[in-house]
């Protein structure tokens, strides 16, 4: 068990005044009080969806009137550059395209808030390329517009880290994943929603191998473990104003801090693989070996039936 600290530079405007574990007025609490459905969109990181389960287990310590519907549509090996390597996955596949899909996605999900994190497979694990690059950020341009187009809104999320040291390649892939994380965080200055987790994953890893050198939070150096995820989420937190639930040195005592039932979290993660699932297949893919979800109106009603055990546990006697 630890506790985060998360090595960033903040200013006094982005400060924000909590109560309890509610989330103020600014500008990202607000983005969460007007939407009704959020939707996370990635690769296999966020198809794992720890993390996302951990996010909507925090939206239920939050004074909304109406919870959000969270729904994960990551999907494994996923790119938004719309490049594959050679031979990948033993040349049977290549990678999914987001541009493939992503407008059937809208379509079924019909978002308020979109939060996307790509780019750790967008350099396609290669030493930095121009081309590559353009392609990415082109990738990124296309889903903003798209997203917008909707009258939704995009929050986009710096690529995770890359833990060079156990990938032990002849170059630093995370050193690329910077170049891809400056770039997003330059469009700051044009209005751009962006969370910084490479920068803070990174650092954060750093400042664990001072005592502990072979800390890693990815054993296979792409693909985070439980302390990860919740690392992850805690810096999406984090962003949305609550330092209070950020802090925590995991979900379940996130949400025994803020006054809930820390076994509701087995609930919240079976909605969530359960919305996943059916929203995945619902919308149509090209990624071979995903498991289909259940038609729509089933999973819906299931879902329904798990909110209304999560909302019963919602305080703690």
């Amino acid at each position: 068990m630890f506790r985060f600290t998360f090595m960033l530079s903040l200013s006094l405007a982005s400060m924000l005044a909590l109560t309890g574990c509610a989330a103020s007025g600014s500008k990202p609490s607000e983005l969460l009080s007007r939407s009704q459905r959020i939707v996370f969109l990635g690769d296999s990181i966020t198809y794992a969806g720890s993390y996302v389960a951990y996010f909507d287990a925090w939206l239920t310590t939050q004074d909304l009137d109406r919870p959000p519907v969270v729904i994960n549509v990551g999907l494994p090996s996923e790119t938004v550059s719309g490049l594959s390597e050679e031979g990948h996955a033993g040349g049977r596949f290549p990678r999914p395209d987001l541009a493939e899909r992503l407008t059937r996605v809208l379509d079924v999900t019909e978002p308020d808030l979109v939060l996307a994190c790509y780019g750790i497979n967008c350099g396609i694990y290669q030493p930095f390329g121009e081309e590559r690059f353009a392609r990415y950020r082109q990738g990124i341009e296309r889903l903003r517009q798209e997203v917008r187009g909707r009258g939704a809104e995009l929050v986009l999320i710096t690529p995770p880290f890359f833990d060079d040291q156990r990938a032990n390649k002849p170059f630093s892939y995370n050193a690329v994943l910077d170049r891809y994380s400056e770039w997003l965080l330059a469009q700051r200055d044009e209005g751009w929603p962006v969370i910084d987790l490479h920068g803070a994953m990174t650092e954060e890893v750093a400042r664990r191998r001072l005592t502990d050198p072979q800390f890693t939070f990815q054993r296979d150096a792409v693909h985070p473990g439980p302390e990860g995820h919740w690392f992850m989420a805690a810096h999406l937190i984090h962003w949305f104003g609550d330092d209070r639930a950020a802090s925590a040195s995991s979900p379940e005592a996130m949400l025994e801090s803020c006054g809930r039932d820390a076994e509701m979290l087995d609930l919240i993660s079976q909605r969530a693989t359960l919305r996943r699932d059916a929203y995945l297949t619902a919308a149509g893919h090209q990624r071979p070996g995903i498991r289909s979800g259940l038609p729509l109106p089933e999973a819906q009603q299931k879902a329904a039936a798990l909110t209304k055990q999560i909302d019963a546990g919602v305080s703690k006697e």
